[in-house]
């Protein structure tokens, strides 16, 4: 709890400020309302409702005077993280941190470059998986949280003594300047594939809000890129390194060897030749392995001992998650969902006898990439189970026949109901096959019209196991 003339310029009668919001649906009694003008709302137009919900004091930016202590600034995103900072006794200057983005593999990247920088320097992780302290995670509400979110858990990771922060960086979030007041000692890119065009209407518009990262990035802070990503390449700065399997590389990927429950690769860079094993499986998570160990390594500059570290990674939660059945098949849970993360998971499983697909497409989302999603899954997969994916407000059956696109192959089902359809692509299952369940991950809710309703595809999983 803190006053707020703690926290603002103001000398009127000092109340106890509880909470601070941007969001009037988030508002409690006793919270201090900041009325930010977002991408596509202003939340001035909520303070009525932010009054009603319990704040006790707003902060605006243009002339205004409401039934409590109303705050006039000139710069109010700059006084929101002002405000964060004195609310909870914690500065970005607190932290190294370090900036991930891409299409994909943002999460996998993250998990690992935390966790390989975790075995020597106590480091936290902010993504799609929640906030990862010490041994404790925290659920989070977005990818990136908002400005005010973003600061209540800085004042987590502070009290966890981490130095050191890990944080996937979407493009929402550097559209709506979520991450503005950080300097980010390494911004890294996975890659940049077709996605969110709902958002960014062009590729050229995604592309360019991506790059925005490499702004955030301290003065002689380190730029990485996948070196073998034609968008990636476009970026425009003085100093950047690139790494992948293409020999004009700065880490340039090769002897690449899959055995049966490991990854052997090496990666020659300027001091050297490294051998890798990681467990990670499929060229796109040697990839993701390879960044997340640059990373790790300018932060430790400790190459053997990252390789050590590297061959003992424990599993990402809902990415490429495998669990063995007594029946002889595998179950694999991912959240692959973008055309490019739904191909390379999919030329991934080419060891098993065959490949049983459970997926869909979250409503609300880029209706043009639906039927090439359905072109990849076709081509890729020996049988369908389309499914339920967070329609919101869209009919589940209609997205189904957009991925169906003109496919006429006897070889797929439509089940809404995804637990259902789940349960129905594992009584399909037979010895050497692969379930793959994808494009939800561990998430624990089904989006349903403006509701976020209980459910987890992990759960249904572990209810089959324990039949077994």
């Amino acid at each position: 709890m803190k006053k707020l003339s703690q926290l603002v310029d103001y000398d009127g009668i000092d109340v106890d400020i509880l909470g601070v919001a941007t969001d009037s649906r988030n508002v409690k009694s006793g919270y201090l309302f900041v009325a930010t003008k977002g991408f596509h709302v202003d939340h001035y137009d909520y303070i009525d409702d932010a009054i009603k919900n319990g704040a006790c004091a707003v902060v605006v930016d243009r002339e205004s005077e409401f039934s409590v202590p109303t705050i006039l600034v000139d710069d109010i995103d700059t006084v929101l993280v002002s405000i964060c900072e004195r609310f909870y006794d914690v500065s970005s200057h607190d932290f190294k941190f370090i900036g991930i983005t891409g299409t994909d593999g943002k999460t996998t990247t993250s998990m690992i470059t935390r966790n390989l920088l975790n075995y020597c320097i106590p480091t936290a992780y902010i993504g799609t998986n929640g906030l990862y302290c010490g041994n404790d995670i925290f659920p989070t509400s977005n990818t990136t949280p908002c400005v005010e979110e973003l600061y209540y858990y800085f004042s987590i990771i502070k009290k966890y003594h981490c130095k050191v922060i890990v944080m996937e960086v979407s493009s929402e979030a550097l559209l709506h300047h979520r991450v503005d007041s950080i300097l980010f000692d390494v911004v890294a890119f996975t890659n940049i594939t077709e996605d969110h065009l709902n958002i960014h209407k062009t590729v050229e518009n995604y592309r360019s809000c991506k790059f925005r990262l490499a702004s955030l990035c301290k003065e002689h802070g380190l730029v990485i890129v996948n070196g073998d990503d034609i968008n990636c390449r476009l970026l425009d700065v003085n100093q950047k390194l690139c790494f992948g399997f293409s020999d004009d590389n700065d880490y340039v990927i090769s002897d690449v060897k899959k055995c049966q429950n490991n990854v052997h690769f090496s990666i020659r860079c300027h001091d050297g030749k490294y051998s890798i094993q990681s467990p990670f499986q499929g060229i796109y998570n040697v990839y993701n392995v390879t960044l997340a160990w640059i990373i790790a390594n300018s932060f430790l500059r400790c190459p053997e001992l990252l390789i050590e570290n590297t061959s003992k990674l424990p599993v990402v939660e809902g990415r490429r998650e495998v669990f063995s059945t007594s029946q002889g098949f595998d179950i694999l849970l991912d959240y692959a969902h973008t055309a490019n993360g739904i191909f390379n998971l999919l030329q991934s499983l080419s060891d098993y006898s065959r490949v049983i697909v459970v997926t869909g497409a979250a409503g609300g989302r880029e209706v043009e990439k639906r039927p090439k999603i359905g072109d990849i899954l076709f081509q890729n997969s020996d049988y369908i189970v389309f499914t339920s994916d967070d329609p919101r407000y869209e009919n589940p059956k209609d997205i189904f026949l957009q991925i169906l696109g003109n496919h006429t192959e006897e070889k797929y089902s439509f089940i809404e109901d995804r637990e259902r359809a789940i349960f129905y692509a594992l009584d399909l299952a037979k010895p050497g096959d692969v379930v793959a369940v994808i494009g939800k991950g561990r998430d624990n809710y089904m989006a349903i019209l403006d509701q976020r309703i209980p459910y987890s595809d992990y759960d249904v999983i572990s209810k089959f196991l324990k039949k077994c």
